[in-house]
């Protein structure tokens, strides 16, 4: 039984993010790999239920080199929204205000 692809959106501010951090190919597969399995990451408690991925984002750079993906899946729409991408040593979580934020933006992408 084939497994059926979900649409993966890029917002404005992940692309501007991920074109400083990630390759076209990185790009590609994260996306590639989202469509495959929307629901991949961990769950943030209290974004409404936004997810982070973690991705071994630059070769030879070991743990250090890995970005954080934030994204969120909504199933009734079957589309995958890729919210934002940060380097690993960055920030360690996100904060109360940033985890409002994405609750907000939840909500409103979820309708």
């Amino acid at each position: 039984m084939e497994k059926t692809l979900v649409t993966v959106v890029e917002h404005a501010h992940y692309l501007s993010q991920a074109a400083k951090l990630l390759t076209e190919d990185q790009k590609q597969k994260i996306v590639d790999m989202l469509a495959a399995d929307p629901e991949m990451g961990d769950l943030i408690i209290g974004t409404g239920g936004c997810r982070k991925l973690r991705y071994a984002a630059v070769k030879g750079k070991g743990k250090s080199g890995g970005v954080r993906i934030i994204q969120l899946f909504v199933s009734k729409d079957g589309y995958v929204h890729l919210l934002d991408v940060y380097k690993k040593g960055e920030k360690d979580s996100l904060t109360k205000a940033e985890k409002n934020e994405l609750s907000k933006l939840a909500a409103i992408l979820k309708g």
